[in-house]
Parts: C-alpha cells; structure tokens; sequence
C-alpha cells in the first residue's frame, strides 16, 4: 500500500516563486490524495479558526456514529440554554425550541450548511456528554491525527465571550478563541475527507430545509458561496454567481472579529482534488476570491503524473540473494504504480531508495526461502533530488510504495541442502589449502 505524508525542513513556496499574490494572513494549498504541499503562505503560524472549527466536531460526530455510539435518528432534547442561544440572531444558528426533539441527522446538517452555533453545542453534548468534555476530545483527537499548532476550547468557533451569554461556564479563559495554523487546519480537512468522504455529501448542499415537515421546518443556505450548486439555484442567489467554482464541493467556512474571514476549500476535476485554507482575509467576498487565486493555481499548473510504474525494478537490484531456496535469487519489483501531482515540468524531479524489510533479510542482505510470489521484501521511497522543493502536511510519514517478490521461491529439500552444505564445507576447506600452499612460496 502507498503511503504519503512527510515535512521537509524548510519549504517556504515564496509568491515571487509562484506568481501567487494571496491576501490572507496565512494560506496553504494541498494536494487531497498525497498531502503534498504546492503553496504556503505563513503556514505554520496559529490564528484564528472561527467555524472551521466545526472540521473537527464533524469529525468526532461522524466517528461516533461510525462506531455504534451515536445513531443518526438519534433525538436530542433541546436545553433552556441551547435554546435561548439558537435565538441569539447575532450569531448563525437555526432556532431550537425548549424542550422539542431533533434528530442528530438535522442537527449535523444545520452544523455543516448554515454553521448553526447551538447546534453544533447540541452535537457536542450528544457525543461528549457536555461541551466541556468534548472539547477534551477535540484536543486529544488533534494530537491523534497528529496535528501540532492547535488549541480547542469550544465545539463551534465562537468566541468564549458570544457563548457567556447563555451559558454559566466555558472551557478557557472568557475572551479566548479556537486557534490553529493553516497547515493543520489542512491536515484536518485531509483527514476528514478521506477518513469521511461522506462529508462532501453534505458541505455540497448549497440550500437545505431544516427538520423537513415539522413545525420548524427552516430553509437553510450554505455560507460557502463558492459551491457548484449555486449555479441551478441563479435565480435565487444572483449575488453568488461570480463565486460559484467548478468542481468544488466543500468545506467549511468560518468567521470572527479575531480571526477574520477563513475559508477551507476543496474541488475536484478529471479525478484531481485539491484542499485549500485561506484566513484572516478582510471579507466574505475576498475570501472566495483568495481561494479563487489558490484553485487556479492548482489546476493550471500542476497535474497527476505516473512517477514510479508498476512492477518497477530498482537498477543493481533486481533480484535478491536467497538461501535455503530451490533458486539462489528472485526477482522483485515495486507492487503498484506511484502517481503525484507535480509541478508542470518536474516530473523527474525525484529520486529513489531501497530499503529492505530487516524481519526478511539477514545481515549480509540475503532472504530466506520458502518466498511467496506478492509477498513484501522492502519499501522504495521517493525523495525530491533537491532539499527544499517539497513538502507535506505531516511529518512523520514519507513517499512509499511496497516492493514485493516476483515468483514464487520455494524451499529446498533436506538432501539438496545437505549437497549444498558439503559443496560449501570443500570449497571452504580447498580454499583454505589453497591459501596456505600459496603462503610457501
């Protein structure tokens, strides 16, 4: 199995470099399937996340669910304090009335369309029990995923002083917000998505009735303007035509005093996704035109590129010794082709290392029979030939593919062993006659 994500020290893809002129306090481009790094922009530096932050809610939800722990029909009973602030028309909710049941289905969807604030309160006391302990959660689960700049202290974005309006308590001090850098918020969206992928199904809906057939039946309108979906919706959102970006179908946008207009985004084309964050911009509108910039730039200059083919075989080896075997070597070569987004024109911009699986080999390199034909000998791993033109949203991986024997090798019987180790004892034997005569004279 290929498997992606590294950090090489130092990247820093400057905008002279690019041509890329973004007008965020920090920004990052992604490509979705790898993690590869193709832009950043003060990058790891924590700011403010605002709603994003409901990356991370979604995904402690959508894990819950996944293991039997919350159900999607689930209903929730509203609390006088959920419900007095899904009426604070300052903030962006959808109204809950006190007492009255919704399913946690609606819930999730007023949490990821309109980034309903009490709803995603709502989620968090269904999954954690209470606000306090879910945000343990999210802070544990940000270590898990690995990410490093972060600090949650709220389930949904808001300032902790927007959330002392209607509750008694928060986690942190009263002022405080949700902080992380672009890269991890990145490295969020990369986990979501593909831990997830349903997720799309949702942050795709640019228009959604809340709690459909109820008496509080509530059209809700997806804040990312950017979403295809908003083309067969023209007559209704005149305003969101010059946003609307072909293929793109997610994620989350977030905004406060603090942290300014954020947004994470992310569209596919011809099978190629790319993951973008933008934040602290001045405005709604500029930042979908910042994310414009970086999606341009993603799609006009990079594309997938076959790097490694399959059945590759690393020049010198070939083959590999084998002992104990009916064959004295065997052929080995990579499992599967390794595809990467590169930059046009850089596609031989890599090079390759061999590294055999010790559990497999002994110290002279050699393996030992019975060998099965598919069965793991090593990894190859890509690496750029020059330090510091690449890099990737997590450290502690890097660019792989498995390499595998080719046939089968199998085990000698006990007599062809026995010969082989009776040639070997005499060949021993006559070379050390041998170096001794040659000693006399």
């Amino acid at each position: 199995m290929i498997m992606f994500f590294s950090l090489f020290a130092g990247i820093n893809k400057a905008e002279a470099e690019t041509g890329l002129d973004v007008n965020a306090s920090g920004a990052i481009l992604v490509d979705a399937d790898t993690g590869m790094i193709l832009y950043e922009k003060n990058s790891d530096t924590a700011l403010g996340i605002a709603s994003m932050t409901k990356m991370m809610t979604e995904y402690l939800l959508l894990e819950a669910v996944k293991e039997g722990k919350v159900k999607w029909n689930q209903e929730y009973l509203v609390s006088p304090e959920i419900s007095k602030m899904s009426h604070d028309d300052s903030l962006s909710n959808v109204y809950l009335r006190i007492e009255a049941k919704y399913k946690v289905e609606d819930l999730y969807a007023a949490m990821a369309i309109e980034s309903a604030n009490a709803a995603t309160m709502a989620i968090a006391e269904i999954v954690g029990g209470s606000e306090a302990k879910f945000v343990e959660m999210m802070n544990k689960k940000a270590a898990e995923l690995g990410l490093e700049k972060y600090k949650f202290v709220n389930s949904s974005g808001l300032n902790n002083r927007d959330i002392l309006k209607h509750f008694s308590e928060v986690v942190g001090d009263p002022d405080e917000e949700n902080i992380m850098s672009a890269k991890d918020v990145a490295s969020l969206a990369s986990h979501l998505i593909h831990d997830f992928p349903e997720v799309l199904k949702t942050s795709s809906i640019p228009e959604k009735v809340f709690a459909k057939g109820t008496e509080d039946e509530f059209v809700m309108d997806n804040w990312n303007w950017m979403l295809e979906g908003y083309e067969e919706l023209a007559a209704d959102y005149p305003n969101y035509q010059q946003f609307v970006y072909d293929g793109l179908d997610g994620l989350k946008t977030g905004s406060t005093p603090f942290a300014g207009y954020n947004f994470t985004g992310t569209a596919i084309r011809d099978g190629q996704r790319f993951i973008s964050v933008v934040m602290n911009t001045s405005s709604q509108s500029e930042r979908f035109r910042e994310t414009r910039k970086v999606l341009d730039y993603a799609f006009n200059n990079f594309k997938k590129e076959e790097i490694i083919p399959k059945h590759y075989q690393v020049k010198g080896k070939k083959t590999l010794p084998v002992i104990k075997g009916k064959e004295d070597q065997v052929k080995v070569y990579t499992k599967e082709a390794v595809n990467l987004v590169v930059k046009n024109g850089e596609k031989d911009n890599f090079k390759t290392t061999l590294t055999l699986d010790k559990k497999k080999v002994n110290g002279q390199g050699e393996l030992t029979a019975p060998i099965k034909k598919g069965e793991k000998v090593g990894t190859l791993t890509l690496q750029p030939k020059e330090a510091g033109n690449l890099g990737f949203i997590s450290k502690e991986g890097k660019i792989t593919v498995d390499v595998i024997a080719a046939e089968n090798v199998e085990k000698a019987n006990w007599f062809v062993l026995m010969i082989r180790g009776i040639g070997g004892f005499f060949g021993d034997l006559w070379g050390g006659i041998s170096s001794t005569v040659k000693g006399w004279f």
